[in-house]
């Protein structure tokens, strides 16, 4: 099955546009502080479907990450509901949580978080051998994703060894190597120049268009821009939504 256009893979999944996948109704977050308890997000209804391709923005502080964690089932909310394809992730067990996250959602953050002592090969491998995927499987589909983000020349090379957009697209890779259907980006362009940024920004697009849904949070309007759906906050609560 195609998991992103031009790959081939033993691996079963894969995006289908048009579904509900995460259906969030009037989500809390409260974290208890020494001084008192802090609402991170408030009373946040959402809902994302295959292809959806969202932005979130607002000032530092206002509830992004918070709100991202919660829609990738790795932070609880204090109150409300989220469903992720129909299941209610507050009665799953921790391991049936855990699951889901690894064979349903990728996760791209700012900061790459590649293991130093693996290539990049291997690093893309981690978790198809965390899904129990038979090593040549896994191996067949990391080199088929590194050719996919451009960077199948540099398979043998360590995160050292590699600049900053080649280590985002090892990342990218990585979070792609389940064929989630939802796939998470936290500032992903912040630790890049302007250039390099964009060329992570049309990888970025390219997952999209071939169906994964894709949430990003970022305080770059032009990465922003080209969402088909850009979510403002502030204070912990949706403030506006622009459709595209």
């Amino acid at each position: 099955m195609k998991l992103v256009p031009g790959l081939q893979s033993s691996v079963s999944g894969g995006p289908t546009t048009g579904q509900l996948i995460v259906d969030a109704k009037n989500v809390s977050r409260v974290f208890s502080m020494p001084a008192g308890p802090v609402t991170a997000v408030r009373d946040v209804t959402l809902q994302i479907n295959s292809g959806d391709h969202i932005a979130v923005r607002g000032p530092s502080g206002c509830g992004k990450s918070t709100l991202l964690h919660m829609l990738g089932c790795v932070e609880p909310q204090t109150s409300g509901t989220l469903l992720f394809d129909g299941q209610d992730v507050s009665r799953l067990s921790d391991a049936r949580r855990s699951l889901l996250r690894l064979k349903q959602i990728g996760f791209v953050f700012q900061r790459f978080f590649l293991l130093p002592m693996l290539t990049a090969r291997e690093n893309v491998e981690l978790p198809l051998s965390e899904a129990g995927v038979p090593k040549q499987a896994r191996q067949t589909r990391a080199a088929e994703l590194l050719e996919y983000v451009g960077l199948a020349a540099r398979a043998d090379h360590r995160p050292s060894q590699l600049s900053g957009g080649e280590m985002q697209r090892v990342a990218i890779a990585r979070a792609l190597a389940n064929g989630p259907r939802l796939l998470l980006a936290d500032e992903p362009t912040g630790e890049l120049d302007e250039s390099t940024g964009a060329q992570i920004a049309s990888l970025l697009d390219r997952v999209n268009q071939a169906g994964t849904a894709l949430v990003i949070v970022t305080h770059d309007s032009t990465l922003a821009d080209r969402a088909g759906r850009v979510l403002m906050m502030r204070d912990g609560q949706i403030e506006s939504e622009r459709v595209r």
